[in-house]
């Protein structure tokens, strides 16, 4: 176990280098660049500009711009914010609660309904309630998930006045009721794609449990179907959902930024849209680091999950 840990940890950090790797040159090629912004003020002659650029180190060549980025990473400084001059960390972590958050109860949200609607179409495969779950996964995958925050908040917020349209707290309430009250639209709409993708991977996976000789001989033994169901079926059903989860961490993180972006939630996927607007590249840069460490350390444990549970992976 201790030899297959390091190897997908060094898996994950080669990754992580290539990650970086084309990040820093798509951002460093791309037209405009980070004095773009400089650019645009009245005044600003190309003299000017070159000076700013050469203080920036900006004019040195790509490959000694990314080591040198790279070397500051390793050690903790991710450098300063071109828009306010803040710490890149500073300006990460007082926006990663926000995302944990979005994405921790969207997960659980996902995984409970999504997990409960697939053991249950799969239990009663062939009836109207497994044909309308797969018509409604099937309408919730087609639809973007934009279109459904609109009309969540045209619904909720505008027509019922049920739940705030958005931002993540009521300025001068802040109490948990009022956190949760502002969670909810947004949650769920960053779980309702998750619940259609989780109902589907469950309904399989429990249909394959199912007709496995174990589950045959535990209901010939005498079992209840509940205890063969919770003790049998669902235990093994859910060891391919370790695996997605971890797969499911890319599709998360990106429906959080047009999630947080529609409900104006102070998140990190919100954050990296204003930074590209600014041309903060620093923080780009940044962000991009952080949210695939995010991706490599949930695949990571959901591989050693399975590891654990599954001895053979282990000797792949």
């Amino acid at each position: 176990m201790f030899r297959y840990t390091l190897s997908r940890l060094g898996q994950s950090l080669i990754l992580l280098l290539i990650v970086s790797f084309i990040g820093f040159a798509v951002l460093t090629l791309a037209p405009g660049g980070p004095l773009s912004q400089f650019a645009l003020s009245p005044g600003m002659t190309q003299e000017q500009i070159d000076k700013i650029a050469s203080q920036m180190g900006l004019d040195r060549p790509v490959w000694v711009q990314y080591f040198d980025w790279l070397r500051h990473l390793v050690v903790g400084d991710w450098g300063t914010s071109y828009r306010d001059g803040q710490s890149v960390l500073h300006v990460i972590g007082s926006h990663l609660f926000a995302t944990l958050l979005l994405m921790g109860s969207a997960t659980v949200m996902s995984v409970t309904l999504g997990s409960s609607i697939g053991i249950c179409s799969a239990l009663r495969r062939g009836s109207a309630f497994d044909y309308s779950m797969t018509v409604l996964a099937m309408v919730a995958l087609s639809i973007p998930t934009f279109w459904f925050g609109l009309i969540a908040i045209y619904v909720f917020s505008l027509n019922l006045g049920w739940l705030p349209a958005g931002n993540m707290y009521t300025v001068g309430d802040g109490s948990v009721i009022d956190y949760l009250r502002h969670l909810i639209l947004p949650a769920s709409v960053l779980a309702l794609v998750d619940v259609a993708i989780w109902s589907r991977y469950m309904r399989t996976s429990t249909l394959n449990v199912v007709n496995q000789d174990f589950v045959r001989t535990a209901k010939a033994k005498g079992l209840t179907r509940r205890r063969v169901l919770l003790k049998h079926v669902v235990g093994n059903s859910l060891v391919p959902m370790i695996t997605l989860a971890g797969l499911q961490l890319p599709m998360v993180l990106g429906g959080a930024l047009v999630t947080e972006t529609v409900f104006t939630w102070p998140g990190m996927g919100r954050l990296f849209l204003d930074s590209l607007g600014y041309s903060d590249y620093p923080v780009v840069m940044g962000l991009l680091m952080a949210s695939a460490m995010l991706v490599l350390i949930g695949n990571l444990i959901a591989d050693l999950g399975v590891a654990l549970i599954d001895p053979r992976i282990r000797l792949e």
